[in-house]
């Protein structure tokens, strides 16, 4: 008796709605849903950090922000501030990077250099070649208000970069040079050095020179100026 009126029962049950729609095929997501790009784990971040570079050269630092750089990576608005913090996070990566990219760059110049008077010129030459091919990038490095520098990867970075110029200023000077104890006359030296050449960057990706370039002898570009004058400050000392 009791399994006959269990049967009446069920066949009297109207089926459930819902399982009758489940079973038609998984739930179409709304049109309207942005579609994200995905990536693999650990991905995220290098990705991060490509499109904050496409958007810092593209629309310069006052472009650059945490919405502007998932939006050209193609995630959600949070992923920057869960891998970076806030933007000052974000900019102080991107900064160490461009300063990786920077002393590699000027690394490269002079392992090719053949000569002393090349050598010489190698590093300068790389350093302005670097910001011509990365305004943007460049000009970030040097915004110290904007970066933090008690990020190790941005402090590591930075530090390579000034050993590099110290041990360059060093070469020139025949002598030693040690980054964390400067004699005043070295310290001279590394701030003439750097004065010449990121002067010279700046009045160059800001058109100044275009002034002077157009009364030089036709043809003459930015970068036989700067060895130019490179030259009339290294060849003294090349031959003493």
């Amino acid at each position: 008796m009791a399994k006959s009126d269990t049967k009446s029962e069920a066949a009297r049950s109207p089926r459930n709605p819902r399982k009758t729609s489940s079973a038609s095929g998984p739930a179409r997501r709304p049109a309207s849903a942005k579609t994200e790009t995905p990536y693999h784990h650990g991905a995220l971040r290098e990705a991060l950090l490509q499109a904050a570079e496409r958007v810092l050269e593209r629309d310069g630092l006052s472009g650059l922000t945490l919405r502007a750089v998932a939006r050209e990576a193609g995630v959600s608005h949070a992923a920057p501030t869960h891998h970076f913090g806030d933007l000052t996070g974000l900019v102080s990566e991107l900064a160490a990077i461009g300063f990786r990219q920077f002393n590699a760059a000027m690394v490269a110049a002079c392992d090719t250099a053949t000569t002393p008077l090349s050598r010489a010129l190698a590093r300068p030459k790389a350093y302005v070649a670097y910001a011509q091919a990365h305004p943007g990038m460049y000009g970030l490095m040097f915004r110290t208000e904007r970066l933090d520098y008690s990020r190790p990867s941005l402090n590591e970075a930075a530090e390579s970069s000034f050993a590099g110029l110290a041990n360059a200023v060093g070469a020139m000077r025949q002598e030693q040079i040690s980054g964390n104890a400067l004699t005043i006359e070295q310290g001279a030296a590394i701030a003439r050095a750097w004065s010449m050449v990121h002067g010279f960057t700046m009045l160059l990706l800001d058109g100044r020179l275009e002034d002077i370039l157009e009364r030089l002898p036709a043809g003459t570009t930015a970068e036989q100026l700067l060895e130019a004058i490179l030259k009339s400050t290294v060849a003294a000392k090349l031959s003493a």
